[in-house]
């Protein structure tokens, strides 16, 4: 039982370590309000899908805000904290309660919870920037969630069809 526990405790931090190195590593700047846009969704998705709902949610939520911690962005680092769990615990809802027995639950979970993240960062920023930046990072946050979400399809395709993301995923502990 123990080494099943410290084997999902070193996958959580290492999909929490590959959230935070695709945040920071590939990132186009967003000049409105100085922030970026990056990949860090696709390791989000895929850590939701070995890890499970819970330990998906942790390493998505640390991991991003571990990003903005260290890259200097401080003042997201608490609305990137709830907003990325929200979106990776929304994610492993529909993957694991609501639609557990369908082959794309993924996909419909990902596109909420990418849904969500760009509607809290929109309100996260019309607070910090007002309504009209806001409204204006909505294109780049929607591009970065479908970015994530086209990466992500690939990954668990190739993962799936080599028959490792089954392998992974048995392994885990709930």
């Amino acid at each position: 039982m123990r080494d099943v526990k410290m084997q999902t405790l070193v996958k959580t931090a290492l999909m929490m370590a590959l959230v935070y190195i695709f945040t920071t590593t590939f990132k186009i700047p967003t000049p409105l309000t100085g922030g970026y846009t990056h990949l860090g969704d696709c390791m989000i998705f895929l850590a939701v899908m070995l890890l499970g709902r819970k330990n998906g949610t942790i390493a998505a939520a640390f991991g991003a805000a571990l990003a903005d911690l260290l890259g200097g962005y401080v003042v997201y680092v608490v609305p990137t904290l709830i907003i990325k769990g929200i979106m990776a615990f929304t994610m492993g809802t529909f993957v694991e309660k609501i639609m557990p027995e369908k082959k794309l639950n993924w996909l419909v979970g990902a596109v909420c919870g990418g849904l969500l993240q760009v509607l809290g960062y929109a309100v996260v920023e019309a607070f910090i920037y007002g309504i009209g930046p806001a409204v204006a990072t909505v294109p780049a946050n929607l591009g970065q969630t479908f970015t994530g979400i086209v990466m992500a399809a690939v990954i668990i395709t190739v993962l799936s069809r080599a028959h490792v993301l089954q392998r992974l995923r048995d392994s885990r502990v709930s």
